[in-house]
């Protein structure tokens, strides 16, 4: 437990033990002083230009958005070749992982996930009393396949795969993905979560779209909030067999996609701002590319980067500690994301971000 949590105040009702022994979900601080906010993987653009055309236009907020929203995920269909009730939307894809574990695992049932990944997966299954199963990345911070899937058990209902991970980088490669559906049984869920899918330029890394079909327990997951920087408006998606899209619907809490995030996500997809976002995507990569290559030019052993961050490691290679380096650069007005005991995420952000992220680290490593 962290130390927030252990200070928590003691709740004046009767709450769940197991609930109240897990740290809530953190999201990235902003800056309390001049410097980068670097922990929350945003984009660093400002909105696309079709955005900010449908933002600027008076929206009926005093209407509910229309019904399933059958616009946005046709057109979200005809990139998949699925029929229209093949996606889901929802507020953030972290919704839509909440609605999933809900639907698939019932108390003392299991959600298999990599370890460190995406800091949501302990948590998914506190509603319904399913128990969270990590199973440790390799030493090239990549997720270990093979272990996991030694450790699948009858109670194993969903299994999640984040690529590239999150918040180390390295994608899983495709063949390796194969070798591994292998082994899962047909009848378990298998959640391929790619929120950073547009950031992966490794020739080898699954794409959901080309699996998809494969599989009929796969279900995809992608974000709006990330490459297409529209983290503040909320909405996500799945793609996968009906029928199991139909039971995380059951779960959301309705009416949480908003008419504006729908119509920012349907001005995103048009031709100009997709030629916008290519070109933006492709300097992020080139930063990636840049920040990388200065870190390792320090004698750090990064792994490969194929989000839109970056990973420091703890320990051999790393650093001695995630959280000292953390500290160090939040004393220069610059947040990273640390995780104690693993490493630290450092988000690939504006041009001007990178030599201060060398030059804090440089220092650093040199005062130990």
């Amino acid at each position: 437990m962290s130390e927030a949590a252990s200070a928590a105040p003691r709740p004046p009702v009767r709450l769940r033990a197991d609930v109240l022994a897990v740290p809530p979900y953190r999201q990235g601080a902003a800056p309390t002083r001049p410097g980068f906010k670097l922990s929350s993987n945003e984009n660093p653009f400002p909105p696309l230009q079709a955005v900010v055309d449908v933002l600027s236009d008076p929206a009926a907020v005093n209407r509910y958005a229309a019904a399933a929203m059958p616009e946005l995920r046709a057109a979200l269909a005809a990139e998949f070749g699925v029929s229209l009730d093949g996606v889901h939307l929802a507020a953030g894809s972290v919704a839509i992982l909440f609605q999933l574990v809900a639907a698939a695992a019932a108390p003392g049932d299991e959600v298999l996930h990599a370890w460190p990944s995406f800091e949501a997966y302990p948590s998914l299954g506190l509603s319904s009393g399913a128990v969270s199963v990590p199973v440790p990345l390799t030493a090239d911070a990549e997720h270990d396949l093979d272990a996991m899937a030694d450790a699948i058990t009858e109670r194993t209902r969903i299994v999640l795969l984040c690529t590239p991970n999150n918040p180390t980088g390295p994608t899983i490669r495709r063949a390796d993905f194969e070798r591994f559906m292998q082994r899962v049984p047909a009848d378990t869920l298998v959640v391929l979560d790619e929120a950073y899918r547009e950031f992966v330029t490794d020739p080898e890394a699954v794409r959901g779209e080309e699996v998809l079909a494969n599989h009929p327990n796969l279900v995809v997951l992608r974000t709006f909030s990330k490459a297409y920087g529209l983290a503040g408006l909320r909405i996500g998606y799945a793609v996968g067999a009906p029928a199991i899209l139909a039971a995380a619907q059951v779960t959301a809490i309705p009416l949480s996609v908003t008419g504006v995030a729908e119509a920012a996500a349907l001005a995103s997809l048009q031709p100009d701002a997709r030629a916008e976002l290519a070109a933006r995507i492709e300097v992020l990569v080139a930063r990636r590319t840049e920040l990388v290559s200065g870190l390792r030019g320090l004698g750090l052993a990064i792994p490969e980067a194929q989000g839109n961050f970056v990973w420091i490691p703890e320990g051999p290679g790393g650093v001695e500690s995630a959280a000292d380096l953390a500290a160090a650069f939040a004393a220069e007005g610059t947040l990273v994301r640390p995780f104690p005991g693993a490493g630290v995420r450092i988000t690939v952000a504006e041009a001007e971000s990178l030599p201060v992220v060398i030059g804090i680290v440089r220092g650093f490593l040199a005062a130990r």
